[in-house]
């Protein structure tokens, strides 16, 4: 391994562990005794499209899925898709399954919040 891919490897464990501090303050909030089906919906609104910062958590997993698929079509020997169509295929599942899924669930909790 060279330098530069261990120093991009190790900034990728940093973001990642970031990340992961950030998302863990989500499952705390998430797990409050005083949140109501109207402010959970609206988190999981927020996670599937933010109105601050266009995207929302699943459509950048997808984007960042999909950055990784792209890459693996170019260096992916013989270009025969072993690496890049399952990585395809996980982008689709969070944006057409994982998303909407949790747009239904936010409706079903708070109806009148899509309105909003």
């Amino acid at each position: 391994m060279t330098g530069r891919t261990r120093t991009r490897l190790d900034r990728v464990r940093a973001s990642l562990g970031i990340a992961q501090l950030a998302l863990q303050q989500i499952e705390d909030d998430l797990s409050a005794d005083d949140v109501d089906g109207q402010e959970l919906a609206a988190i999981l609104r927020e996670l599937q499209e933010d109105v601050d910062h266009p995207g929302g958590l699943f459509p950048t997993l997808a984007q960042l899925v999909t950055a990784a698929a792209r890459r693996a079509e170019q260096i992916e020997p013989d270009r025969d898709g072993d690496a890049s169509c399952p990585l395809h295929e996980a982008a689709a599942l969070l944006t057409d399954n994982a998303g909407p899924r949790l747009n239904w669930a936010a409706r079903s909790l708070d109806p009148q919040g899509d309105l909003a």
